[in-house]
């Protein structure tokens, strides 16, 4: 169906891969496994055990170069890719998930802007799903490689029909948080509920784990740092909430540049800082 020979589409429902990607409404484009756990979970949330809301999970690359180290120190990056989608597979299952999606693209390939591969990948997945909404990383990550995938879906999602683009796309947290974004930019997902689910769905990824990368304890902190701290004059209205931006415009208006919306994006921060400096002065 897709271009690398590492490609892979598991149904956790074992439906058709057509019934699973057509009935897709919200769908998740991440760089790595265990990226779709944090940086899309109200994706997740919106759809778990929902008869009319479906969630698609995309893993553009094959995780061969993720660290590792005790039991899977030794591993070679073909057998720790396997591990890397068994676990991705499982965490499809426990999120029940409407189809998961690996694309197997080493990073390097996801990075190079003249490999046409991954954009045309991904216009084949947006065709095919038709989801109202979309999450991916957003522009201001430090990751080179969540980057890479933010341009790539930003190129794939204006490729597409008008009719058939999403409604909503959203750039999310991973590699840096948004907290910095003044408030009026954020867009506040409220996950507080499920939160069993939500520490399942990040301990799966154990290779990760293991190996001392505690994500599954520091996207569930964030959450609980991000809703006490969201506002200051208030109480609190969510024990758990997760940021992100809203990347619609670039879709609406295809003429602006990824780096003219970003900066856009850091100005406005930088005013409301030095505003309140001076307020105060």
């Amino acid at each position: 169906m897709f271009y690398h020979p590492n490609s892979e589409v598991y149904i956790p429902d074992g439906k058709s891969a057509d019934v699973a990607l057509s009935r897709t409404t919200h769908l998740a484009i991440g760089a790595h496994q265990d990226d779709l756990e944090i940086i899309a979970v109200d994706g997740i949330l919106q759809c778990y055990e929902k008869p009319d809301k479906w969630f698609t999970s995309v893993v553009v690359t094959d995780g061969r170069s993720s660290p590792r180290s005790g039991a899977y120190a030794e591993m070679d990056d073909e057998a720790i890719m396997n591990v890397r989608y068994e676990e991705q597979k499982l965490a499809a299952d426990i999120g029940q998930y409407s189809a998961q999606i690996m694309l197997g693209y080493p990073s390097s390939v996801v990075r190079d802007a003249n490999n046409s591969m991954v954009i045309e990948d991904l216009v084949r997945i947006l065709n095919l799903t038709k989801p109202s909404v979309v999450y991916t990383h957003n522009p201001t990550d430090k990751h080179p490689t969540h980057i890479a995938v933010v341009l790539r879906t930003i190129e794939a999602i204006r490729r597409i029909e008008t009719k058939d683009q999403p409604m909503k796309f959203y750039g999310c947290e991973a590699w840096r948080d948004l907290d910095w974004l003044p408030d009026k930019l954020k867009i506040p997902f409220d996950c507080s509920e499920k939160l069993h689910l939500q520490k399942n769905l990040l301990k799966v990824f154990e290779s990760q784990i293991s190996g001392g990368k505690r994500y599954d304890l520091a996207a569930m902190g964030r959450r609980v740092a991000h809703a006490t701290f969201f506002q200051s004059h208030t109480t609190d209205t969510a024990s758990h909430l997760s940021f992100g931006m809203d990347l619609t415009p670039l879709i609406e208006n295809p003429s602006i540049s990824v780096e003219e919306f970003t900066k856009d994006l850091l100005h406005q921060f930088e005013s409301e800082v030095l505003e309140g400096l001076k307020a105060v002065s």
